[in-house]
């Protein structure tokens, strides 16, 4: 299982990694804290102070083509709002 899919790279959470030092990840939804911060610390190498988890339940959407209107709803996605320890410091955009 793959644990992190991908982080999550927005002017809030950037903020957050700045002054609060906390990271936000798109996760597996199967994934527990415990998994969390064992694959955060195998991949980045920092000390992790805290997991949060949310569930963000998907949202119905609908739209109007030439045959009727289509509805469906989105996925459900996990994320994990990570808090590190005081002097570690993730940096996504080092390899690129």
């Amino acid at each position: 299982m793959e644990i992190l899919i991908k982080p999550i790279i927005t002017e809030k959470m950037t903020l957050q990694g700045e002054k609060l030092n906390r990271y936000g990840f798109i996760v597996d939804k199967r994934a527990n804290k415990i998994q969390i911060r064992k694959a955060i610390h195998d991949m980045y190498g920092v000390t992790v102070e805290s997991v949060n988890t949310i569930m963000s339940g998907g949202k119905a959407k609908s739209r109007n083509t030439r045959t009727g209107s289509v509805t469906g709803r989105t996925n459900l996605v996990k994320k994990a709002i990570v808090t590190l320890a005081k002097d570690e410091k993730i940096d996504f955009y080092s390899n690129i």
